[in-house]
């Protein structure tokens, strides 16, 4: 008496708990942040640039900064220019798993890096601070709440078209 359809929509419903319970799964009380590697060298051609259509900001990501660490944070170097000319570097990490950013430093001027002191993790939803981040997250860092693989990948994702991000054909 079962058919097709059932079979299928029983299928359906056990991925979608499957993939709830991963999204939703608890942390990993032991997790620790690796030791965070001092900022590269702030560059400002050769950047991925990133969509942000709520700021009058630009933003791009230098893809020779991307790394994603043991700790499976995925760290970079956006540089932000405004209208009138002003540049600054913002070296952080995203954790994919927990929706977070971090700002480790910033570079301002002929000041170089300077290392934040009070760095947390802030969550990325809901902070106008951090809509650039979360599109950095959406656009190609993050794979759900995974690192999108290594630093090839989330480059090649970043740069990627909309219909052709996270694709089989771009791996």
């Amino acid at each position: 008496m079962f058919t097709g359809k059932f079979f299928t929509a029983a299928f359906v419903l056990a991925a979608a708990c499957s993939a709830s319970a991963q999204l939703f799964a608890p942390l990993d009380p032991d997790w620790k942040e690796a030791e965070v590697p001092p900022p590269p060298a702030l560059r400002t051609s050769g950047l991925i640039e990133i969509d942000s259509p709520r700021s009058e900001l630009r933003f791009g990501v230098d893809p020779a900064s991307i790394s994603v660490g043991r700790d499976r944070i995925v760290r970079y170097v956006v540089v932000v220019r405004s209208a009138g000319g002003n540049v600054t570097g913002i070296y952080e990490g995203l954790h994919c798993k927990t929706a977070e950013a971090k700002v480790y430093a910033r570079h301002n001027g002929g000041a170089g890096w300077v290392m934040q002191a009070d760095a947390d993790w802030k969550p990325l939803s809901g902070a106008p601070h951090s809509s650039y981040s979360m599109q950095i997250a959406q656009q190609g860092a993050c794979l759900g709440r995974t690192p999108n693989g290594n630093p090839g990948q989330v480059a090649r994702d970043l740069r990627a078209p909309y219909d052709t991000k996270f694709s089989p054909q771009t791996r």
